[in-house]
């Protein structure tokens, strides 16, 4: 079993917990974070030499990576063990899987790659690599069914932890807020280049949300140290944003997101939290230029957040690029205050979803696992 990063470290121990439920004694070797380890996992190398992002960084470590990744090929291939399962991670783990299931090992792959979204291709090597794929939602499996690889929609995680009523009162009362306040959550990101571009977006687009209504209070919840840093020295650059009733904290994501009433996002897997904790967003998203142009010509869905893409037709605003101004942005948001008729059918449309997910995520993939190799529990 291999993890790249921490959200496959939690993907992977949840598959490790059923799996050990199923079986008197299961060994576990391959790349493992501190959480699949804690269950008895056995990590060849530190999880965190996988942990790579950007286009630059990726190039600087590859020799290293593709060295890493020649021992474990060879390791598995000496040492074959019953079933291969890569944890997100694509480019590196369906190599992997490819030259594994080469040999005669079976491979499951668990997470797909939005290959449904763009470079599409890559399903050619998605189909060499993989016996079985794992996907966290619905619309995922449909496009594997269509291109004939074995599949199994697992549900996701998130939607399993996250309870299908939140407690709004409760999360205000932690942050020390009145229960009654108007609240918006501004979360542009949690890597340096995006809260660079939609940080200062994000705060101006408050303020022109409390130029018209002074009552909202707004919260922007750090995902680290770096991040607060940055956001900090942003607010210091900005004029009359001393006005602005905002509290930055650290880190509190999923509490920030139950006190709100409206969040204002960046696009990526944080919406689909946002979605299950039930809250109306505005997603906006800005990447340089040339990037923007290079990556909307490679798009093959008219939407970029994962609700939309879920329901399949637009439920929440999606405002990009040039189009992304404080206006924009804020108007969209003051809008979920003036129609309350229209946000609840969208938090009904959201609960709908939400139990559409709800599936028992690792119990479902242990299932998928046992049968792909003929696995039957004691």
């Amino acid at each position: 079993m291999l993890a790249g990063e921490a959200s496959g470290d939690i993907l992977g121990a949840g598959l490790i917990a059923a799996l050990q439920q199923r079986f008197d004694r299961i060994e576990v070797v391959g790349i493992a974070g501190p959480r699949m380890q804690a269950l008895g996992a056995q990590s060849l190398f530190a999880m965190e030499r996988l942990s790579v992002m950007g286009l630059v960084e990726p190039l600087r470590r590859l020799p290293e990576l593709l060295k890493i990744r020649r021992s474990l090929r060879q390791y598995f291939i000496e040492n074959p063990p019953d079933v291969f399962v890569g944890i997100d991670s694509p480019d590196f783990n369906l190599g992997l899987e490819e030259a594994l299931r080469g040999a005669g090992i079976p491979t499951v792959h668990y997470v797909s790659p939005s290959v449904w979204a763009w470079r599409r291709g890559r399903i050619k090597k998605i189909a060499r690599a993989v016996d079985h794929m794992l996907t966290l939602l619905p619309f995922e499996a449909d496009f594997y069914r269509e291109h004939d690889v074995p599949v199994t929609f697992v549900g996701h995680p998130l939607a399993d932890d996250i309870p299908l009523e939140v407690d709004t009162d409760s999360a205000r009362r932690e942050i020390g807020l009145d229960t009654n306040d108007r609240v918006i959550a501004l979360l542009p990101g949690s890597r340096g280049g995006e809260v660079r571009l939609l940080g200062p977006l994000f705060i101006r687009a408050a303020m022109w949300c409390h130029q018209r209504d002074s009552s909202i209070r707004f919260l922007l919840p750090a995902a680290n140290a770096e991040r607060k840093a940055q956001i900090e020295a942003q607010l210091q650059e900005i004029s009359g944003v001393q006005q602005l009733p905002l509290t930055v904290l650290d880190g509190q994501s999923q509490t920030v997101l139950a006190a709100a009433d409206v969040v204002l996002i960046a696009s990526g897997t944080a919406t689909l939290e946002t979605m299950l904790m039930n809250k109306p967003m505005v997603v906006a998203y800005k990447m340089a230029s040339l990037s923007y142009a290079i990556f909307s010509r490679m798009l093959h869905t008219p939407w970029v957040s994962l609700p939309n893409l879920l329901a399949q037709r637009e439920l929440v605003p999606e405002i990009l690029q040039d189009d992304a101004t404080p206006e924009a942005l804020g108007a969209a948001l003051l809008n979920y205050f003036e129609d309350p008729l229209a946000q609840d059918q969208l938090q009904r449309e959201f609960r709908e979803l939400h139990q559409v997910l709800r599936r028992d995520a690792s119990e479902r993939a242990a299932e998928a696992v046992c049968r792909l190799i003929g696995a039957v529990p004691a």
